[in-house]
């Protein structure tokens, strides 16, 4: 039976351990996405990258992701999650290799379609892990705290990515989520128990029936649609925006990682304040507020003429205020209701 509303239930400690692990997975798949865009100056003139070119290698991830997610959807229940987030998270780990091996365009662009079909899903078996092993009061605290993952690429991992990329080149960045990504997959192989408990209650059906019923349940499809109009609205923005802090706000490369970092820190903040929050409110009103917010702060954005860098970097952490407000109830509605 689920507690009270506004029962606000305490972690164990293999909890906290779980959430860490999580936190720091999460960490490493949203920063082979998001170094992208710091290092999408440097990989377009390197390899003679055109910005057309440049939003098929980052699309790319994303059409790939969703193949794969629509693909494991049929199969993954079948499986104990601590095995197949382990399969897909090795996947990524070669992708993300195959990356940082890249030397020109096409062996960049397959690259990233590996990545994108494994890393692609490791978010949602993430959700399902949290689904499994936290109570609906604890959801909202637990995506606060791994959702910090985006909010710690920006502020240690892309400044890192950037420092080692002037230091040895772009490839070392994604060299650098690859020895991570190890180390986090030997703990997580030693440390983590079987989540095998939901294997109980399959009802034998095969992998494209269990598909079929997944997509066709309307309460399912309002997730899938908003999941997926979520994510877009982000991969449109972001992945540019080096290039237009750099060409159109003259934001120089020098100051790039400060504007990453300071927008990082406000988001380690507001994050777990956010997750917090979505537990003892309404979450679909917390989402609306958020949304609403985010929508002001896009328009203003992407309207900047050459401003002074503080106005930058406050605009940034306003603007992320939004997207976290929006981003952690809906996502935590989704887990709730699918």
């Amino acid at each position: 039976m689920e507690q009270s509303s506004n029962t606000i239930l305490p972690f164990s400690n293999y909890q906290k351990l779980v959430i860490a692990l999580l936190a720091l997975l999460q960490f490493t798949v949203v920063l082979d996405f998001m170094v992208l865009a710091p290092l999408g100056d440097y990989l377009m003139k390197s390899l003679s990258i055109t910005p057309k070119g440049f939003g098929v290698v980052v699309s790319s991830y994303a059409f790939s992701a969703g193949v794969s997610g629509i693909l494991a959807a049929g199969f993954a229940d079948k499986f104990d999650r601590k095995k197949i987030l382990l399969f897909f998270y090795a996947g990524f780990i070669v992708g993300t290799l195959c990356c940082a091996l890249a030397t020109t365009y096409w062996m960049l662009l397959g690259a990233r379609i590996i990545t994108g079909l494994f890393g692609g899903v490791i978010g949602a078996i993430s959700m399902t892990i949290m689904t499994d092993l936290f109570e609906v009061n604890q959801r909202g605290r637990v995506m606060g705290f791994v959702q910090m993952a985006f909010a710690a690429s920006q502020v240690l991992g892309i400044p890192i990515g950037l420092y080692f990329a002037n230091l040895w080149g772009w490839h070392s960045s994604f060299l650098m989520i690859v020895t991570l990504a190890i180390v986090i997959a030997i703990v997580i192989v030693i440390k983590v128990k079987p989540i095998d408990k939901h294997l109980a209650l399959q009802s034998g059906k095969s992998a494209f029936l269990h598909l079929w019923h997944a997509v066709s349940n309307k309460s399912y499809q309002t997730g899938f649609i908003a999941t997926a109009f979520l994510s877009v609205g982000g991969f449109m923005l972001m992945p540019f925006s080096s290039a237009y802090l750099i060409n159109n706000i003259k934001i120089t490369p020098h100051q790039l990682p400060m504007v990453f970092m300071f927008t990082g820190f406000a988001s380690i903040i507001i994050m777990p304040l956010i997750g917090k929050l979505s537990d003892k409110v309404d979450k679909f009103m917390l989402f609306t507020a958020g949304s609403a917010l985010a929508i002001v702060m896009i328009l203003i954005y992407t309207n900047l003429v050459p401003i002074p860098l503080w106005q930058v970097v406050l605009i940034n952490m306003v603007l992320f205020m939004g997207i976290m407000s929006r981003m952690i109830p809906a996502t935590t509605l989704t887990m709730r209701y699918t």
